[in-house]
């Protein structure tokens, strides 16, 4: 039965119970505050959870771990974080101490975040522990997941008290999913969303999906579809800016923009009867066992009704999504506060809460505004990521309400901030991936080449050129002499240019796997030649002429896609030439020299079609 139909049964029922303790006829919402009132009495409801503005604080948020399985884009920055060190994250002793406390002051529901939260080890047994609080009135036990690892222990969790559950899929497409997420998985959750709805134990799955604009906000059709025949709450989330996510308004997709786009095609939807304090307004499809919903952060924000509290992996407590402002309970604990002395420390902090987005004004403050980035608040953090230059260090120290707090400055003016000079660079200077989320894919390619200079017996070798020093040996004949078993040992190894190739092409497919800022491509074709090259130096400096030749590689790589394939053929030339290095090591080790190693010319992209001058190419061996 759907809480549209109960809610009125409920009404009468309460009705009556209150017109039978009253013998004067009172109004409705008279009687309701009476007797939520007189609820409270029974269960006292802590000040320490309530704030100026009189929001009531009875859901928490725990982060179990700093670590995470995938790498969002708009929940970690491109460069990743800095993660704390493991002794400064609370253990499992610590965290149920400050939930038992929370519980017994007024929380009924937490919810299980991270990171990702099946990461942390022993969490079926922190989910048993904290089903033992319900004796003191929690309610609920839920947890968001990415559902990379979920599906394997979701049963467990569930036997061990778990009633609600959060899945995050962005995408219906697996390619699309291994570009928002920098990972592959996307069978993985899709199996875990499964496992989740076939669960009885659980009172709920949603599916939480962060739409972004030009990348997945025409999908929104297709997640309401997953609706018809499931009992699942699809919930769109706007884009949120947070340290390091590169958020820009024009990425946002407005909720009302959604759902005049759901509209066109379901004209009939209605709206759902939302639960108090709900951050998603709920919407159901006539005929449709699930519901879809919008978390609107940014453009209709719920911060008047707001009831959350965030409790860090590394023991901050947070008392608004985009405040800065943090209180280190973990610290107090460790210091031997009582349980008094944490909720008194409990109570300034929620009493410092703004009344909306942390204290700022306008969405472009929230862009500029310092914060932890998404993974490290209900998701990671390290206490290092905002500020990593000495230059800039936080200020410890400051007060609001008495309260101790930690403060992240943003770069406050030009000279604070280093100056950009590289593209692989951040604002703090610190390493960080190119965005290329706005560029449109057209076809690239790019030609390198380099060489390695070889002794001429290395040169015959190869090209199997005459000479009596260079003939096969007879069969079973076993070499006496040093070069005939180095010659032997090369040939023993296979074709030289025939493995380097391969090798070439190989290290191509693997740039971004070598190269930590590479954006990984879908190659559309390799081209690797190994072209032996006998070449005659003018002299030496003993005044003694001298034969030096060389094997020259020239890889050339394709793609249909947002970046350049520079690095691709580079890499592709230099793991070739290398491996002619190690295959000729035996004979050769000490003589060899690789280098000239350039792009020779690339097509597409911004910056347009570059070949480099021809004089480059000349072979000029004197240096070596």
């Amino acid at each position: 039965m759907s809480r549209t139909l109960r809610a009125p049964k409920l009404h009468r029922r309460l009705h009556q119970s209150i017109t039978l303790q009253h013998a004067q006829p009172v109004s409705f919402a008279s009687a309701v505050q009476a007797k939520i009132a007189q609820i409270d009495t029974e269960r006292p409801f802590s000040p320490s959870l309530i704030d100026t503005f009189h929001r009531r604080h009875d859901y928490l948020r725990i982060s179990l771990t700093e670590k995470c399985n995938l790498r969002c884009f708009y929940c970690m920055p491109s460069e990743g974080v800095e993660l704390s060190p493991k002794e400064h994250i609370l253990t499992d002793d610590e965290v149920m101490r400050l939930a038992t406390l929370f519980v017994k002051s007024g929380i009924k529901k937490i919810r299980l975040t991270g990171g990702e939260p099946t990461v942390r080890k022993g969490i079926v047994d922190l989910i048993g522990r904290l089903n033992n609080l319900r004796r003191y009135g929690l309610r609920s036990i839920g947890m968001t997941s990415n559902g990379i690892a979920l599906h394997r222990r979701l049963p467990q969790l569930v036997d061990n008290g778990l009633t609600h559950l959060n899945l995050s899929l962005d995408t219906l497409d697996p390619f699309k999913f291994e570009i928002m997420t920098r990972r592959s998985g996307h069978d993985a959750v899709l199996r875990s969303l499964q496992v989740a709805l076939d669960s009885p134990g659980l009172q709920s799955v949603k599916l939480n999906v962060v739409i972004i604009k030009d990348l997945n906000e025409y999908e929104a059709l297709d997640f309401v579809e997953m609706t018809r025949e499931r009992r699942l709450s699809v919930r769109f989330i706007e884009f949120m800016p947070f340290t390091g996510n590169k958020w820009q308004q024009n990425k946002m997709v407005p909720s009302s923009e959604l759902l005049s786009r759901i509209s066109s095609k379901h004209p009939g939807f209605y709206k759902a009867a939302d639960e108090l304090n709900d951050t998603a307004r709920s919407f159901k499809i006539p005929g449709y066992l699930g519901s879809f919903g919008f978390i609107s952060s940014m453009s209709d924000h719920f911060c008047g009704s707001c009831n959350r509290l965030r409790l860090t992996a590394d023991g901050q407590i947070k008392v608004c999504l985009f405040d800065n402002k943090e209180v280190s309970l973990r610290d107090r604990i460790r210091a031997g506060a009582t349980d008094d002395d944490l909720l008194d420390l409990i109570g300034q902090a929620v009493r410092g809460k703004a009344e909306k987005h942390g204290g700022m004004k306008d969405l472009d403050d929230l862009r500029k505004g310092p914060n932890r980035p998404m993974i490290l608040i209900g998701g990671v953090y390290s206490r290092n990521a905002f500020n990593v230059s000495m230059r800039h260090r936080r200020s410890y120290g400051a007060t609001q309400n008495n309260v101790s707090v930690i403060q992240r400055r943003p770069f406050s003016s030009q000279r604070d901030a280093p100056e950009l000079k590289l593209s692989h660079i951040d604002s703090s200077g610190r390493p960080s991936m190119v965005n290329v989320s706005d560029k449109t894919p057209t076809k690239r390619s790019a030609t390198a080449v380099g060489r390695i200079y070889i002794p001429p017996v290395v040169y015959h070798l190869i090209t199997d050129a005459s000479g009596e020093e260079d003939m096969e040996p007879d069969k079973g004949e076993v070499p006496t002499d040093p070069l005939g078993k180095a010659k032997q040992k090369v040939r023993s190894k296979g074709d030289v240019l025939t493995v380097a190739q391969l090798a070439a092409i190989v290290a191509s497919k693997k740039t971004s796997d070598l190269i930590p800022l590479c954006h990984p491509l879908t190659l559309s074709h390799v081209l690797v030649g190994l072209t032996p090259e006998r070449c005659a130096s003018s002299g030496s400096m003993d005044g003694n002429h001298t034969l030096r030749h060389r094997i020259v590689c020239r890889a050339t790589v394709t793609c249909e896609g947002k970046t350049g394939v520079e690095m691709e053929a580079l890499t592709a030339v230099s793991v070739g030439l290398l491996t002619v290095w190690d295959m000729l090591k035996a004979v050769a080790g000490k003589e060899m020299v690789i280098g000239e190693i350039y792009v020779e010319r690339k097509t597409g992209g911004k910056s347009g079609d570059f070949v480099r001058d021809a004089d480059v190419m000349r072979c000029d061996t004197n240096k070596f």
